[in-house]
């Protein structure tokens, strides 16, 4: 192989996105590079005072089939894929008359772009680049000797490179060859993704699609979930209000642990249509509340376990007021997330410097699906996500009792959150607030017990007369296997139970909550969350 660095003497640049093409022409020309061209992209360095050479002279072939064909020619490719170093390389293309190619400037046909704004089949597949990743992958192929641009956003890096060494190193050929590679895959990606949901293949369809991941690396993470683990954060979908998404306006960047608990955070209350704060701990919601106003659901979810809300993710649903900020910086949390905030209540939380307020526009709708995927030891284990929702008409009453208004609502509150706590879940609600939250537990019978406990210590610290349970109504994300754990939270003064139902002991637990007086509902739907 030929010394690290190499000249570059002659340019391909053939682009879409015409972004800093005049300035990265100029350096070119500077250094004394001969710029060959195609179509629009000849057109716009012309109009711009440069010589340039079309693509269809060194081809001696015009553009054809709308331009569907002119840079798949050996003249290109040969002159792309030359080992300069291999004799019968160098004799072949002398022979052949086909000069060198030092350096290839090329950004595809916005595929992804088109497809996003809802182009038709047609458009979207006029927009598939096929000369251009072609050309892309044979200079990477090349990368020894060619050295290949793929982004507007490199054209800086490779000019700073050329005015300092007049030429590249073969360590920058390597990452712009290793960049030029997922760009392509990712394009390709993109096609196969969107072609799997837009064209219909009958009864050719794969009854199970494969996978496809593709995932640019937005930012690097000082450390995982601890500091011994790596972690970097990696982007499929920038359209959807989320933490990526979010304009952070105050504090450190976030670590590993905490994107995972906004994320959390912001699936619950994006559950909710009143003024609702969610406030979580280790991914599960220690408190969540709804009520007129947002300064008191915030009181009352805190309420719930002013223990586990130290240092939590405290998510609203909607802009966050002056009272609000000030009733959220009486205690110390890691991260606040909400659509927006009024000025009063970022110069409030503005106060508490350690604290990461981000905002997000918009809230994600919880009705759309996506698919999640975990990884396992050889491979990924995916489903869709868990969007099922429960009205009021999809309530089977099991018991002699009837539940009350009042208890509907309550039980309905409790079964949106049951699904985002771990399993095994038990979620008391009264009055649109819970009242205390088990989570996690090998055995439901002990997250329910652990809920009731929490509930007495909370009575006991602001000395209440009773529990919060008192009254409530309890959620399940799983039927109860036994009546053990339904008679549990009878103990600690639940009247309502709304869970699956689904168990071979379904009678039993029926007859246990008639004897106890209370009533329950059955969904038909689970919320295991693990």
């Amino acid at each position: 192989m030929s010394e690290s660095i190499l000249p570059i003497r002659r340019a391909l640049i053939s682009v879409s996105d015409k972004t800093g093409l005049i300035i990265l022409a100029n350096a070119l020309r500077t250094a004394g590079v001969t710029l060959l061209s195609t179509g629009g992209t000849a057109k716009s360095l012309r109009e711009a005072g440069f010589d340039v050479t079309d693509v269809s002279d060194v081809t001696g072939f015009p553009e054809i089939m709308d331009g569907r064909v002119k840079t798949l020619h050996p003249a290109i490719h040969g002159g792309l894929l030359a080992k300069r170093d291999k004799q019968e390389h160098m004799s072949a293309i002398a022979e052949h008359q086909i000069e060198p190619i030092d350096l290839l400037v090329v950004n595809l046909y916005p595929f992804e772009q088109v497809v996003a704004k809802g182009a038709d089949n047609q458009t979207a597949i006029e927009n598939i680049d096929i000369g251009g990743p072609a050309m892309i992958r044979a200079s990477a192929k090349n990368h020894d000797f060619v050295t290949v641009i793929t982004s507007p956003e490199q054209y800086s890096s490779l000019i700073d490179v050329l005015s300092e060494h007049s030429g590249t190193s073969i360590g920058f050929r390597r990452s712009l060859a290793q960049q030029a590679f997922a760009r392509t895959s990712a394009y390709d990606h993109a096609i196969a993704l969107w072609m799997s949901s837009h064209l219909d293949t009958g009864k050719y369809s794969k009854s199970k699609p494969d996978l496809y991941i593709q995932a640019p690396a937005i930012q690097t993470l000082r450390y995982g979930e601890n500091p011994h683990q790596t972690a970097a954060i990696y982007a499929t979908d920038l359209s959807t209000p989320s933490v990526l998404t979010a304009k952070q306006i105050q504090g450190k960047p976030l670590s590993y642990n905490n994107v995972n608990d906004t994320d959390a955070a912001l699936r619950l209350v994006c559950e909710f249509s009143g003024p609702t704060i969610a406030i979580i701990k280790h991914a599960n919601p220690c408190g969540v509340a709804t009520a007129a106003r947002l300064q008191d659901a915030w009181q009352e979810a805190y309420l719930c376990d002013t223990v586990s809300a130290f240092g939590g993710i405290v998510a609203s649903n909607t802009t966050i007021d002056e009272d609000t900020a000030r009733s959220i910086t009486s205690i110390f949390s890691e991260v606040v997330i909400a659509p927006d905030a009024t000025s009063k209540a970022c110069e409030i939380l503005s106060q508490k410097p350690n604290i990461r307020l981000l905002l997000t526009g918009s809230l994600p709708d919880p009705t759309v699906s996506f698919s999640q995927v975990r990884t396992i030891l050889g491979g990924y284990l995916v489903q869709s996500r868990d969007t099922a929702i429960i009205t009021e008409a999809d309530l089977t009453i099991t018991t002699k009792r009837q539940p009350s208004p009042k208890e509907v609502a309550d039980m309905l509150f409790a079964w949106k959150i049951a699904k985002h706590v771990k399993s095994n879940a038990i979620i008391y609600v009264k009055d649109q607030i819970t009242a205390a939250i088990g989570a996690g537990q090998m055995s439901r019978l002990d997250s329910s017990r652990i809920a009731a406990q929490k509930a007495r210590d909370m009575a006991q610290e602001h000395g209440w007369q009773q529990p919060r349970t008192v009254g409530s109504a309890v959620a399940s994300d799983a039927f109860f296997p036994f009546p053990d754990g339904l008679l549990s939270a009878v103990e600690a003064g639940a009247t309502a139970v709304i869970q699956p139902g689904g168990s071979m002991r379904d009678d039993a637990v029926i007859k246990a909550a008639d004897e106890a007086g209370i009533t329950m509902a059955f969904t038909g739907i689970r919320h295991f969350n693990h």
